[in-house]
Order: structure tokens, then C-alpha cells, then sequence
């Protein structure tokens, strides 16, 4: 038993052996288990690595990289070369000239007060003007220190090598004639757009503002990586959107003779001691403007001093009641009805009343006869206004005004034209209908008395007046509207007969405007003024004009000219044949009879 007993039992190294290997499996057994935690560890830390870098370099980089181009990125828009207008004969009456912008990068200006004084001796103005764009904190490295320079200014700086300064090229606007013309063609102003960083020119009156659309063109852009002195990098451009130019215009306006006329107008408002009035001529068979001005004058090249209305063309923006004038629609409407002829008798007492009010003539008079050709030719108020009331009928003068087209608009490619006054028929009383024979109580604008005028020696028809004759880029000619306003042709020639009447004869208000060799027609007039504060019409001051032609030779010219609040009784015939002097000597104007 005791053999049996030791036969069971292992030896005492192999028990020891068996020992050591289960504490080995244990003990490897644990190890393993601290190493997983370890690589799990590692891995976890790789993941986190891992997932930052992904998100620097996939998700924010471009907004980082947006970031680092913007800091070293220059942009902005690239502003077009605006048209050029020029006149009927070529001559440059606005152009964009070359300019040099200049910028600067305050990060490279290590002395703003020193580089502000030279810049202003180069430039003009005082050192403060320019400080703030030298130590701008809007941008570091870009800020305009003066856009549309001077060139030659601008090159006396560049000469001086100022550390921080550069300069680009530019336009600038410029008005070769200064004030002659001015009204026409109109001037720019610089808008400026702070969110693109950008000025640029803008019409803001005349033809630069009605044809500003072709004339500005379309603004491109440039952006381009500068390096950290700001210069611009070689090859460095992001975005570069060329700009497009702006299309020239040809006008109708003949400038040489607008500086004739011009001169005409300021003599003629001097003569009868006034300063403001207007003068126009057209040619009535197709609606060409040719010279047209207003005083006082605007210079749009330099406006370091405006007068009050001086940039707007009065006889498209202003309006006025006619006064006598208007005498010529009246009779042409009684013509057309063909109830009268120039011969027709009319009795004419020294006034009339009606509706508690008394019309009389300029000058004092008992009753007589007068025909009609008297009537127009001595400017007779009582006479007109009892013609149209026994042979026309007031309906009937109110049909031929809106017939006539003189309570429509001309269409002139001109801003700002203005639609007169005309009392609804159903509101007429009596002495509405006396007053509006002779032109008062209704209002027009000089164009539209201009174009009736020029119907009249136009067959009957009226063109609109107009200022643009083509576009040269494109060959573009544009047409314009006519309109046969005067149907019965057989009106014409007796009222034309009427008109030189006005001029020829002695007793004829117009015999001032006569010029020898020619037959000059038109008609004069001295209206009232109405009185917008009080109602009724001012005292001792008026609005006289003529408007007229040439008759029976090859000129196609009808004229208008006016002066406004003249305090006596005086009349504008003289600055007509002044104007139509220069019109006879101009364009070779010769007497067909």
C-alpha cells in the first residue's frame, strides 16, 4: 500500500515544472491582455490624429486657404472707358482722357506725415487730404490715395520713388469746348459704390444723362496675388474680366455755330436788359437740332460754381404761356376750316368783356376793322379772339391744339421735357376760350412751338426734335417719329403770307428781325406772367419771344428765341436776326425768288 501510495505521487521536479508553466500561461495571459490595451491606446490616438487632420486638410482647408489668398489678394473693378460725343462735323465735344489712379500699401509707409506732404505738392491739396489713406486700417495693403489723376501729376510722383505709392491707369471725363454747348451735352458725376470699392462716372444732366446707358459700357475686374510688399506677383492673376468700352455718339449740334448762337442769345438778353432766355434752331424737315442753348450758361468742365436752372436745357424743361405766338395756331386752325382768308374782315372794338374780365390789345386803340392779315401782323388780342369765336368756335380751337400736338410731348431725347397746361374743354368759360386765342391761360415748351412753326413750312408735317444722329460703332442710325399735323394744305401758304407780313411791313411788330435780300417770317410775342404765390398775373413784367424762318430760299431752319421777366415792353427781334444772320452766313443760306 505504501508502494502503491508513492507510485501515485509525480516526482517533485516535474511537479515543480507543471507549476512554473500554468503560472507562465497566467502570466502571459495577462500580458496580453496590458498589450491590447496598449495598441488599442495607440489606435484610439492614431483616430484622433487621424480625424483632425482630415478635418484641417478636407473639411476647413479651403476656408483657411480662402483666408491666406484673401491676405495676400488685391482686387478690383476695372471701370470702362465711357464714350466719346461728338458733334455733326466731328469735333469732340466730351471724351474720357487717359488718367492714372494711384493707390497706396500703408504696411510699406513707415513715415505717412513726410509722404502725405509730397504728395500733396505733386498732386495739390493739403498733407491732411491724404494722411488717412496712407495709415488706412481698412486694409493693410491697399488704399486709393487718388483716382483719376492728372497723368502728368501723377508722373511727378512716380519720379519720387516714394516707397509704398503705385499707380494705375485710368480715364477721366473732359468737355473739350467747355461752356459751349454745356446745357446739351450735359456732365458726369462720380458715383461711388463702398461695398465694391469702386467710383465711376455717372450722367447727371444733358445728353451724358439720357444716353448714359450706351455711353458708360460695362465694368470688368481684376484680382491678382501680391507679395508682401504688396506689389503684384508675376503670373499671379486670379481674375481678370476685361471692361467694355462705352459707344461713341454722333449729335446733331453744329458746336460752331452753338458758340454763335450763344453769343447771339447773351447780346440779345443784354439788349433788353435781362439775364435769362433761350434760343434754339432746328432744321424743320427732320428734326435736327442744331444749336440750342439757355442762360445763364453751364460750364460742364468746370463747376466750381452752378447758377440756379443753368443745367437744364429750358426750352425742353421749362414752360411758359406763349403769348402772341400762339396767335399763329389760332389763325391756321380758322384757315383749315377755310371760314376766313387773310383778307376777311373782322370788327374789332377797343376791348371786349366776358365773364367779368376785359380783353384788350397792347396798345391803346378806339374800334376799328381789321383783316386777319392785320390781326396777326399788328398783334391784335381782341381781333384773334373774336376771328376764333365767330369762325372757328372755341370747341374747335381746343381740338386743333390737341391736333396740333401742343398739349403732347415732342419726344426730344433731351431730360426732364415738360407737358404744359391745358384746362379740360368741358371747363372752358368765355374768357378762357379769348385768353387761350392769344396764348394765355394755357402753357407749352419752346420745342413744341418750335415744331409747329416748322410744320409750316414743312407741308403740314412736324418731326420730332432730336439730338442723336448714330452710333459709329455700330452703324446704328435711329428714326424718329413724324406726324402730319396740318391736314388742309390750303392753309398753309396764307398763313406763311401772314407771317413775312409780320417782318416786311412797317407797321409789322417783327420789322426788326428783317434781314435784306430775304424773306424773313414769324411772329412776336409779350405774354403776361402768371403769378404762382398770389393767383393772377404779375405786374409790369413779361416773357417775349419770336419764333420764325426764312422764307422762299433753300434753308430748312426754323428758330425760336425767347427772354423771361423782361420788365418793359420789349421784344426779341433783334437776337432773331442775328441768329439768322449767322444761319445765312454758316450754310450758305441764298433767296430762291
Amino acid at each position: 500500500m505504501a508502494g502503491t501510495s508513492r507510485g501515485n505521487r509525480e516526482p517533485r521536479q516535474q511537479r515543480g515544472a507543471r507549476t512554473t508553466a500554468s503560472e507562465l500561461e497566467r502570466y502571459v495571459s495577462r500580458g496580453s491582455n496590458r498589450a491590447f490595451v496598449v495598441v488599442a491606446l495607440f489606435m484610439a490616438i492614431a483616430v484622433v490624429f487621424f480625424v483632425r487632420l482630415l478635418y484641417l486638410q478636407v473639411i476647413i482647408a479651403p476656408q483657411y486657404a480662402a483666408q491666406a489668398e484673401e491676405s495676400r489678394t488685391v482686387g478690383f473693378v476695372v471701370e470702362p472707358r465711357r464714350g466719346t460725343i461728338y458733334d455733326r462735323n466731328g469735333h469732340i465735344l466730351a471724351i474720357s482722357v487717359d488718367a492714372t489712379t494711384i493707390y497706396a500699401n500703408p504696411s510699406e509707409i513707415t513715415e505717412p506725415d513726410a509722404t502725405s506732404r509730397a504728395i500733396a505738392e505733386a498732386l495739390g491739396g493739403k498733407a491732411s487730404d491724404y494722411v488717412g489713406a496712407l495709415t488706412s486700417s481698412g486694409s493693410p495693403t491697399f488704399s486709393f490715395v487718388k483716382r483719376k489723376a492728372d497723368v502728368s501729376a501723377a508722373e511727378r510722383l512716380r519720379a519720387l520713388e516714394l516707397p509704398g505709392i503705385y499707380f494705375l491707369a485710368d480715364t477721366r471725363r473732359e468737355y473739350p469746348y467747355g461752356q459751349t454747348g454745356g446745357q446739351v451735352i450735359g456732365a458726369c458725376s462720380i458715383e461711388v459704390d463702398e461695398e465694391e470699392n469702386r467710383e465711376y462716372y455717372v450722367g447727371i444732366c444733358g445728353l451724358e444723362m439720357f444716353y448714359n446707358t450706351i455711353l458708360s459700357g460695362t465694368a470688368g475686374y481684376y484680382e491678382a496675388e501680391v507679395g508682401a510688399n504688396g506689389t503684384p506677383i508675376p503670373g499671379g492673376v486670379h481674375e481678370s474680366t476685361p471692361a467694355v468700352e462705352g459707344q461713341d455718339i454722333v449729335i446733331s449740334l453744329d458746336i460752331e455755330f452753338q458758340e454763335d448762337l450763344e453769343r447771339d442769345l447773351k447780346n440779345g438778353l443784354k439788349a433788353v436788359d435781362v439775364k435769362s432766355g433761350t434760343a434754339v434752331v432746328m432744321d424743320f424737315t427732320n428734326g435736327e437740332i442744331y444749336a440750342a442753348a439757355s442762360s445763364p450758361f453751364f460750364n460742364p468742365g468746370n463747376r466750381t460754381e452752378v447758377p440756379e436752372g443753368s443745367m437744364q436745357l429750358k426750352c425742353a424743361t421749362n414752360l411758359f404761356e406763349p403769348g402772341s405766338i400762339f396767335k399763329t395756331v389760332s389763325a391756321t386752325a380758322i384757315l383749315e376750316k377755310e371760314t376766313m382768308t387773310p383778307d376777311t374782315k373782322v370788327k374789332c372794338p377797343s376791348y371786349i368783356e366776358a365773364d367779368g374780365y376785359t380783353v384788350s390789345d397792347a396798345w391803346e386803340r378806339g374800334d376799328e376793322v381789321m383783316d386777319l392779315r392785320t390781326i396777326i401782323k399788328k398783334s391784335s388780342n381782341v381781333g384773334i379772339s373774336l376771328s376764333v369765336e365767330k369762325n372757328l368756335g372755341f370747341g374747335d380751337l381746343y381740338d386743333a391744339i390737341i391736333d396740333y400736338r401742343l398739349n403732347t410731348l415732342t419726344g426730344v431725347d433731351y431730360p426732364g421735357e415738360q407737358l404744359g397746361y391745358l384746362l379740360d374743354f368741358d371747363h372752358w368759360s368765355r374768357v378762357t376760350g379769348y385768353n387761350v386765342t392769344f396764348g394765355q391761360g394755357i402753357s407749352v415748351n419752346a420745342l413744341q412751338m418750335l415744331c409747329f412753326y416748322g410744320a409750316l413750312m414743312n407741308d403740314g408735317v412736324s418731326q420730332t426734335p432730336h439730338f442723336l444722329l448714330r452710333k459709329p460703332q455700330t452703324g446704328e442710325v435711329p428714326t424718329w417719329d413724324t406726324h402730319e399735323i396740318i391736314k388742309n394744305k390750303k392753309a398753309l401758304e396764307p398763313m406763311l403770307s401772314m407771317l413775312r407780313s409780320v417782318v416786311s411791313e412797317q407797321d409789322g411788330t417783327g420789322k426788326n428781325a428783317a434781314i435784306e435780300g430775304y424773306d424773313l417770317a414769324g411772329k412776336t410775342s409779350t405774354a403776361e406772367i402768371y403769378d404762382e404765390e398770389n393767383g393772377g398775373y404779375r405786374d409790369s413784367v413779361y416773357n417775349i419771344a419770336f419764333t420764325g424762318f426764312i422764307e422762299n430760299s433753300n434753308s430748312p431752319f426754323v428758330c425760336f428765341c425767347g427772354a423771361d421777366e423782361v420788365p418793359a415792353d420789349r421784344n426779341v427781334t433783334v437776337m432773331f436776326h442775328d441768329i439768322m444772320q449767322d444761319v445765312i452766313e454758316r450754310y450758305n443760306i441764298v433767296s430762291t425768288e
